[in-house]
């Protein structure tokens, strides 16, 4: 069947939730805002962004999407990575760096190169593209999950990020389907038990906590920590999508990220129509795209998947 109206929005707000709040985030990024400071898109930042620019984030997020478009999977998505880092992005993570500057021909390569790597491989690199999965797997919630982490896998190898990637997933998937965040704890009561263990508390600590206690959110962990942590810190908020997505910002560190992290699941529970109308008009970024782009690559990744 097609997707009702109210779903249809929700889905349009995954991309769109996700390149507002990375654009809101990336003026402030690696800073701490005081609480005197306004939060808006200004631009600026470590890069230089224009207002309403999007990061590698929603960068690498629109490689994923294209390739779902596409009716593709790893390999057409690693190819779409190859392709953005060949326009020398000014922001690229170093553990996504690492695996895009070796020469790899298929996603089995490109995985491999990423497993190869020494050392931690628990960046935020993976979970900050993951949403537009979940748009590509409305009707199937295993695939989704399965396919969240080939994708995460691509660059990042720790367990811990294919993980997040799952969980963060399957909640705006179904988000998109029945307009609340319930998706998160049904991950935690399906998943395995070492995984259930592991995240079970750390999301009650989100829940409870305040940035200090997960301040890391360069890691996977905290970085989806710090997005939970402002999706519950603002659920009684007269506009709640906004209010996270300053949260995420306020938190301070990695704010780009934790914002566009955050701002998928937010627009898949409130929807494309819950985003400010200034931020829609103004976000923008690689491949020359904008709000309306993000709306056309949402309709043609559902209609490969409908749901049935």
């Amino acid at each position: 069947m097609q997707l009702t109206d109210i779903r249809q929005d929700r889905a349009r707000g995954v991309l769109l939730g996700t390149a507002v709040g990375d654009a809101l985030g990336a003026g402030y990024e690696f800073g701490y805002p005081s609480p005197e400071t306004e939060i808006d898109m200004i631009g600026g930042g470590t890069f230089d962004w224009a207002p309403g620019e999007w990061t590698d984030d929603t960068s690498m997020a629109l490689c994923v999407a294209r390739g779902l478009e596409a009716g593709g999977d790893v390999d057409d998505i690693a190819e779409n990575f190859r392709a953005w880092f060949a326009q020398n992005p000014p922001d690229v993570g170093n553990q996504t760096r690492a695996v895009l500057v070796q020469t790899t021909r298929t996603g089995a390569d490109m995985t491999a190169a990423a497993a190869a790597l020494p050392g931690r491989t628990g960046g935020n690199g993976s979970l900050m593209r993951t949403a537009p999965v979940a748009l590509a797997y409305l009707d199937d919630a295993a695939g989704c999950r399965a396919a969240a982490a080939r994708i995460s896998a691509l660059t990042h190898s720790d367990p811990r990020a294919g993980e997040a990637c799952q969980l963060w997933s399957h909640a705006i998937r179904y988000a998109v389907l029945h307009g609340t965040y319930d998706g998160v704890a049904e991950f935690l009561d399906e998943a395995a038990h070492e995984v259930r263990d592991y995240w079970r508390p750390l999301i009650q600590q989100a829940q409870v906590g305040e940035p200090a206690d997960f301040s890391n959110n360069g890691w996977v962990v905290h970085a989806l920590q710090t997005a939970w942590w402002a999706i519950h810190r603002s659920a009684g908020e007269e506009r709640p999508l906004s209010a996270a997505l300053e949260l995420c910002v306020r938190a301070g560190g990695d704010t780009d990220t934790t914002a566009a992290i955050a701002g998928g699941l937010l627009g898949a529970r409130w929807g494309a129509s819950a985003v400010p109308r200034g931020w829609r008009d103004i976000v923008h970024g690689y491949p020359g795209f904008r709000a309306d782009d993000l709306d056309r690559i949402t309709s043609n990744i559902t209609a490969v998947k409908e749901l049935s």
